[in-house]
């Protein structure tokens, strides 16, 4: 009664937590039911012991057929503290799994769940491990006939190779590590196989500045040669080419690339940390990357991006509003043909556009086809399906205007997006691609499909290397067949598949933060505006027009995204060294001048630096008052004038005085349209005033001068002559010699100027 008493006056929850512990306390002594309250359910259960890391790093065949055998390399470390004893590495094979969200539920779930992970099979197979030290890792090969996993119908199947061992603190067998991963399994071929289209991208950073050399031929300028390791064989484009060469793919190639290997092949320079320029040395490497590249792609399918793969999305969002944006894109579009073509010799489609991940809304879309191009190359996780068709449909939607969407599988295209240099990471990779493409074959629709995989832009060698793997994995043909993007667009759609495009707030915010910004589109803008003005006054305005029309396209591209700081600096060197161009052209600056008279000629000089000629000017004087000195009409005159390149012109102005003192003058060149070119000069004229009173007063002063001059000519001949018949009148050797003597009686033997 006290203790109910106790109870009553008690707070509700305490008196419950008492109630059940003193419940549990009093269960416990009987082992029945303490083994029902202490016994967690089997799958809950985590692997005791120490952490054991199992790393698949090869499976060989990645689809197997009947009669094949599987072999399975990997290594386990023991990331414990325990040594583990009487160990051994297992394969353990699962059902068939019904469906890919069933392959993402495996490829996800870490750790080892009894009553979930299959058993091992014949223990015959199993690896023995006697022993396995802390920190220490132990390599493994499991080698089991493929007749001996129980493989009933085609499907994918779950693996799991797990360790299982004890240690001294657990002396009982338990299993401390597992890594899971999967086997197609589809050893005849199918009866309808999908269609496969993988993209095959040639894509790298921008390397190429606006700047050329002042030679003849216009030898480019590189940011840098580091492009230069990626062309070697061991390189990330070498080794797309390589591996390439042999896959059905489609290749995806953006022409500034090969533009800019082109360049390379001709001779360039590169430009230091100190901004001085050097002669690059990696022609021979681009001749033998462009060389194989032309093979490889010879009877293949290729797409040829518009020039510099610009960045569509940024294009969409930030720069749509800054006028002559959108214009850029045709012209990228034309000269990507063109590129193809004549680096490669084959022709090319340029009708298709890729946003970056396939990421869409409907201004992107506005933007991709402005080009001309009528396919866009999307992501499933951008145009969503809404699972009604219990299927993954064809990858062509039309989704309005004549436009098609290409929609890549999302789960084949980001499958090899990881760190693909650790074997055991390529390994699942690979064996998780196959088991998608399998399970999209294997869905339940009478229709044949096509898929299309568009990877990542720029594959490291490893990445590439993966996708080979997987490539070469699917040749057999027995679930798939090679197909092509031009292909892919041409199927017929599913009429249940989703078309809608996703609105403007479904674009991923962390692709928008990457855009370019509105600013740096505005100083595109200013750089056009700049190349416009400059190059009306050009005899040959190609040699700036092509190379500075290339560089905006480059100021655009996809291949600054998460390189902010980069893609800043590069617009403001293009624009700097443009500005330092049309500085080459200018009015030399002149000293202050004195004007002494009714009209006198002033001369101002024109120099051109650059290297070819310059017409399309004119010259303007200009006083600043008219009333004392005044060029042509209302003190205002200008000439046309054309300079030869390295030269200067000097040109001549008639200035007319009507008033003296200081007058400021100034020299400005123009264009033909009225545009002011360069910057103004001003220098200063000090005019005299002349009037006929002065006039008059200076004409009796030079007459007074004249008159001095005549008669002093006239006295000294006076003189002269009276000397002379002096002398003639006394006997020449009786006069005794007393020196010279003055002809005016003074006698210091000195001549008298008068």
């Amino acid at each position: 009664m006290a203790e109910a008493a106790e109870i009553q006056g008690a707070s509700p929850a305490p008196v419950r937590r008492r109630w059940l512990r003193r419940a549990v306390v009093l269960l416990a002594g009987t082992p029945v039911l303490a083994a029902l309250i202490y016994s967690p359910a089997p799958e809950a259960q985590a692997a005791p012991g120490p952490s054991v890391d199992v790393q698949l790093t090869s499976m060989t065949p990645a689809a197997p057929v009947k009669g094949d055998n599987l072999t399975i390399s990997g290594t386990v470390v023991n990331n414990g503290s325990d040594t583990i004893t009487d160990a051994h590495v297992g394969l353990r094979v699962g059902p068939a799994l019904a469906d890919r969200a069933s392959i993402d539920d495996v490829a996800d779930r870490s750790g080892f769940r009894a009553g979930t992970d299959p058993g091992e099979i014949d223990p015959a197979y199993a690896v023995k491990l006697p022993s396995l030290p802390s920190k220490a890792g132990q390599d493994f090969t499991l080698t089991v006939p493929v007749n001996k996993l129980e493989l009933d119908e085609d499907g994918v199947y779950q693996l799991g190779v797990s360790l299982s061992g004890a240690t001294d603190r657990r002396p009982s067998e338990q299993v401390l590590g597992i890594k899971r991963t999967f086997l197609p399994w589809q050893p005849d071929a199918a009866a309808k196989r999908s269609s496969l289209t993988f993209a095959w991208p040639l894509i790298a950073h921008t390397r190429v500045t606006a700047e050329t050399g002042s030679d003849e031929l216009q030898t480019p300028v590189f940011l840098d040669d580091s492009l230069a390791a990626e062309l070697e064989p061991s390189g990330r484009l070498g080794q797309m080419v390589a591996l390439g060469k042999d896959l059905p793919v489609t290749w995806v190639i953006d022409p500034d690339l090969l533009f800019t290997v082109d360049a390379m092949t001709k001779g360039y320079r590169v430009r230091g940390p100190d901004g001085k320029t050097a002669q690059g040395k990696k022609k021979a490497v681009a001749e033998q990357w462009l060389s194989a590249l032309e093979a490889a792609v010879q009877g293949k399918k290729v797409v040829a991006l518009p020039f510099a793969d610009p960045d569509l999305a940024s294009l969409a969002h930030q720069g749509k509003d800054v006028s002559g944006t959108l214009g850029q894109l045709r012209p990228a579009t034309d000269k990507a043909k063109d590129a193809v073509e004549t680096v490669l010799h084959v022709p090319a489609s340029t009708d298709f556009s890729w946003p970056v991940n396939g990421a869409i809304d409907p201004s992107i879309v506005n933007v991709a086809t402005s080009a001309g191009a009528h396919n866009v190359l999307t992501r499933s996780d951008s145009l969503t399906e809404s699972g009604a068709l219990g299927y993954t449909p064809s990858a062509a939607r039309p989704i309005g205007a004549g436009t098609t969407a290409i929609v890549a599988d999302e789960e084949l295209s980001t499958a090899f997006e990881g760190d693909m240099l650790r074997a055991d990471n390529s390994t699942l990779a690979v064996q998780r691609f196959l088991a998608q493409s399998l399970a999209l074959n294997l869905q339940k629709t009478d229709e044949q499909r096509s898929f299309v995989v568009a990877p990542q832009r720029m594959p490291s060698a490893s990445q590439a290397n993966s996708m080979a793997v997987a490539l070469r994995s699917l040749q057999a043909g027995r679930w798939t067949q090679p197909g092509d993007l031009e292909s892919a667009a041409a199927a017929k759609p599913d009429p249940g598949a989703a078309t809608q495009v996703p609105g403007a707030g479904e674009y991923p915010e962390a692709l928008r933060k990457q855009e370019l910004p509105v600013a740096a589109f505005e100083k595109i803008r200013t750089t056009q505006n700049t190349l416009d003005h400059f190059k009306v006054i050009l005899a040959a305005p190609d040699r700036v027009e092509i190379p500075f029309g290339n560089t905006t396209n480059r100021e655009m591209s996809t291949s600054w995204r998460g390189r902010p700081e980069e893609a800043r600096l590069y617009r403001d060197q293009v624009q700097e060294y443009l500005i330092g161009l049309t500085e080459k052209v200018k009015v030399i600056p002149k000293s202050d001048a004195t004007l002494s008279g009714h009209s006198a000629t002033i001369p101002v000089s024109v120099q051109n630096s650059l290297v070819q000629d310059v017409h399309n000017l004119v010259l303007r004087v200009k006083s600043a008052n008219p009333t004392r000195l005044m060029f042509g009409d209302g003190g205002q005159d200008e000439q046309e004038v054309t300079v030869q390149g390295g030269h200067s012109q000097t040109v001549k102005f008639i200035a007319n005085a009507t008033a003296s003192g200081p007058v400021e003058v100034t020299a400005q060149l123009f264009t033909t349209d009225g545009v002011p070119y360069g910057k103004a000069r001003t220098f200063t004229v000090e005019a005299t005033e002349i009037t006929p009173t002065v006039m008059l007063v200076i004409a009796g002063g030079v007459l007074l001068l004249v008159l001095a001059g005549i008669k002093m000519y006239a006295s000294r001949k006076r003189v002269a002559a009276r000397a002379a018949a002096e002398e003639s009148t006394q006997p020449s050797d009786e006069s005794p010699d007393t020196g010279p003597q003055s002809t005016d009686g003074s006698g210091t033997g000195e001549t008298v100027d008068r």
